[in-house]
């Protein structure tokens, strides 16, 4: 699996349509954009990853790993999420793309806290995938019930 992941993180795509290891990496690559957000990830944002990815797309432990690997080192020197919105818009039809939200919800909330960068982050890549401010918010709302936070976690006093 991991080498078929690194194919997709360099674009080696001999041809064929990207399918469901296409949309994974995106995946991954978004999160670990939204756990980067602070310049480094967390240990629980490393977790919430792995777990997100684990349960999201039925990976094994060494599977999520290596997901989370090449993720991790394919986005390490700049900032490439408009490729993986691109992945997913093309893939995902637009009803379908609101769980990719509430993956970056989950990682935003894994310390429990909800910076600027993050939350500006979420607002961007939901406004490229065609998702509203009231859809965004309502996955918010399920991930912060899933985690067990209080409904005003992270927001401006």
């Amino acid at each position: 699996m991991l080498n078929r992941i690194r194919s997709l993180f360099a674009g080696d795509d001999d041809g064929a349509e990207p399918g469901e290891d296409a949309l994974q990496a995106a995946a991954a690559a978004l999160m670990v954009e939204a756990a980067r957000t602070d310049d480094t990830i967390s240990e629980a944002e490393r977790d919430r990853i792995l777990s997100v990815a684990r349960r999201h797309f039925k990976l094994s432990e060494e599977e999520a790993q290596d997901l989370l690997s090449a993720a991790v080192f394919d986005t390490e020197d700049v900032s490439p999420y408009l490729r993986y919105v691109s992945v997913i818009m093309d893939r995902c039809p637009p009803g379908q793309r609101l769980w990719i939200i509430e993956m970056l919800w989950e990682v935003a909330y894994a310390d429990g806290v909800l910076n600027d960068l993050e939350s500006s982050l979420l607002r961007r890549i939901g406004g490229l995938l065609h998702i509203s401010d009231v859809e965004r918010g309502e996955a918010r709302k399920r991930v912060l019930a899933r985690l067990g936070l209080p409904d005003d976690a992270g927001l401006p006093v």
